[in-house]
């Protein structure tokens, strides 16, 4: 039997979503590790990729069960009580050809930081810029919409047949002390969420301009590669 879960985890306390052969310190590992222990031998799939410190609220993976796990209720109670930074929200059965990544239409991700002393508590999951100009950066993030070539926006390393990608949506907005940028494609390249909202802020302090970011976004001159910080980055919801 294949089934989905969708799971959320404090990305501070993992070096990242894949296994590594240089550390145990993944959820995939951790995942996998709990699984094998109720006796499950399937490995996880995932909608996609997190980088160290990076969070998720909506995570969606997919992996096969033996003939003996029928209770999906008790599956994910047992799990929840094995895995401390990671929580299965939900687990249902789906189609043997059902593929976390493959089958995902779209990808949401959220950015949440201030502008604002950062507390010692929330010092893992939100971020700090510098005060801006919240209509610049709303044009700014208006320039990711449609679909680009994005090969000037992600971190080495990304394997993967194109680098074309559409962002259907893009979203800013504030309640209180917290201000929130919300990205929605069908996919994401290594660490193009966070590149493309570091680009964003730097328009908004006029460190580069429109110009510099279409210029970049078009493929002709990369004018900057810095990544937002990974803290205050999450999946936060996947669509089939």
């Amino acid at each position: 039997m294949r089934v989905k879960a969708v799971i959320a985890y404090d990305g501070s306390a993992f070096l990242g979503f894949q296994k590594q052969k240089s550390t145990t310190q993944t959820i995939q590992h951790a995942i996998e590790e709990a699984l094998h222990s109720l006796h499950i031998d399937s490995d996880i799939v995932a909608s996609g990729r997190t980088d160290a410190g990076v969070h998720a609220t909506g995570q969606v993976i997919h992996f096969d069960l033996p003939e003996f796990w029928k209770d999906l209720d008790k599956l994910k109670m047992t799990l929840n009580r094995k895995l401390k930074e990671v929580k299965f929200k939900h687990i249902t059965q789906v189609p043997l050809n059902f593929h976390a990544r493959f089958s995902a239409q779209k990808r949401v991700y959220r950015y949440v930081f201030k502008t604002s002393n950062v507390s010692v508590f929330e010092k893992k999951y939100v971020s700090y810029y510098a005060p801006f100009d919240t209509d610049l950066l709303k044009e700014a993030l208006h320039a990711f919409e449609g679909q680009h070539d994005f090969a000037y926006f992600h971190k080495t390393g990304t394997v993967t047949h194109t680098t074309i990608r559409e962002v259907y949506r893009t979203a800013y907005l504030q309640r209180g002390n917290y201000h929130y940028i919300y990205f929605h494609a069908n996919g994401f390249l290594r660490s193009q969420v966070r590149m493309m909202v570091d680009a964003a802020m730097r328009c908004t302090t006029q460190e580069i301009t429109f110009s510099d970011l279409k210029e970049q976004l078009n493929c002709k001159i990369k004018h900057t590669s810095r990544l937002a910080p990974p803290e205050g980055l999450y999946l936060a919801k996947i669509f089939y």
